[in-house]
């Protein structure tokens, strides 16, 4: 249990510093993994596919980690093996969304 403890408090101070540098809400979809133009021509039908695609991903890698965690040492496997990815797929739908909104898609 102190390990996890530590290791909570070890990202904490890493990640704190850094979220305060990044930019406001406001300011739209911050994305650092994802290249915000990239769907700016897609159809509607295609964002709902690429959706369902970036869904069934980031539900699969929040299943891996849930799975690492419950081991031993792994939360630091987590982190390592799936944030990144994991990170990316959220980006990736955050991006999709806004992008389906700004086109006035349906569902």
């Amino acid at each position: 249990m102190r390990h996890r403890a530590f290791i909570v408090a070890l990202v904490s101070a890493v990640v704190w510093p850094l979220a305060a540098c990044g930019p406001l809400a406001t300011m739209g979809p911050s994305t650092y993994f994802a290249d915000p133009g990239q769907y700016e021509y897609f159809s509607c039908a295609l964002l709902a596919e690429r959706h369902k695609s970036w869904a069934d991903r980031e539900l699969e890698l929040k299943l891996l980690m849930d799975k690492a965690e419950q081991a031993s040492g792994g939360t630091v496997v987590s982190i390592i093996a799936y944030k990144a990815d994991h990170t990316t797929a959220r980006e990736e739908l955050k991006l999709i969304d806004e992008t389906r909104r700004a086109k006035k898609c349906d569902g």
